[in-house]
């Protein structure tokens, strides 16, 4: 089984910076595409960011866009999303997600990723 355990939220003021991390285990993580989705109260899921397998096409949401870095360091089986100038609307409930196809783009649809972690709490105060 993959084992995906987010870590890096808290509380942070507007302006603030964070960063993300996620640990996977338990299978190949290093050919397997990454995201990060993020679920609002109240709100659907969505694509934060996404990464292929090797690092080298990345994805952002219009609302990540300048302000956040995925990356991987498949060494340490290991996804970041790295955010700067948060905003209280960044404020999230934000998953890990890996794909169960090897060496496979990225994809932006959640329903299309297999294994999930239990998400991390980001709280943006203004």
């Amino acid at each position: 089984q993959v084992q995906l355990v987010e870590s890096g939220g808290g509380l942070v003021q507007t302006g603030g910076s964070l960063r993300l991390a996620c640990a996977a285990s338990g299978r190949n993580f290093i050919t397997s595409p990454m995201a990060w989705f993020r679920q609002a109260p109240g709100k659907e899921r969505e694509i934060a960011a996404a990464i292929n397998w090797n690092g080298g096409s990345t994805y952002y949401a219009d609302s990540m866009k300048g302000r956040s870095t995925i990356s991987r360091d498949n060494a340490k089986a290991t996804v970041y999303l790295q955010m700067n100038s948060l905003k209280p609307e960044d404020t999230a409930v934000y998953y890990c997600a890996a794909d169960s196809h090897s060496y496979a783009h990225y994809k932006i649809n959640q329903y299309e990723y297999t294994y999930w972690g239990h998400g991390t709490q980001v709280t943006v105060s203004s």
